[in-house]
């Protein structure tokens, strides 16, 4: 199986397995991951997931989707590295890819 690598807003650092077909936003709330909200559930409607990924994957992700750049845009705390959790579905060219918890805004 492959893992994922998760820095949460506390900065704890976890490693854990990830199934192929769960988006992040599952696997981090699964993790125990604090600071990850996902209020919408994963409908791409709120931006509690918001995550950075780590630039050596970022390439890996399918292009940014209109509602999910608008989303990003009214966040406080957006880099060039951020994406919503609940628009990256996990797959094997993934295993090890980090992601990190991105501040509330």
């Amino acid at each position: 199986m492959a893992t994922l690598h998760i820095v949460d807003a506390n900065g704890r650092a976890i490693v854990v397995e990830a199934g192929q077909g769960q988006t992040v936003m599952q696997i981090v709330r699964e993790s125990g991951a604090s600071g990850m909200e996902a209020l919408c559930g994963g409908g791409c409607s709120c931006a509690t997931c918001h995550v950075y990924v780590a630039p050596a994957f970022a390439d890996l992700l399918h292009a940014i989707g209109e509602d999910e750049d608008a989303l990003l845009d009214c966040s406080d705390h957006r880099a060039t590295t951020s994406r919503l959790a609940c628009q990256i579905v996990f797959d094997a060219c993934m295993d090890g890819m980090s992601v990190t918890v991105a501040p509330a805004d």
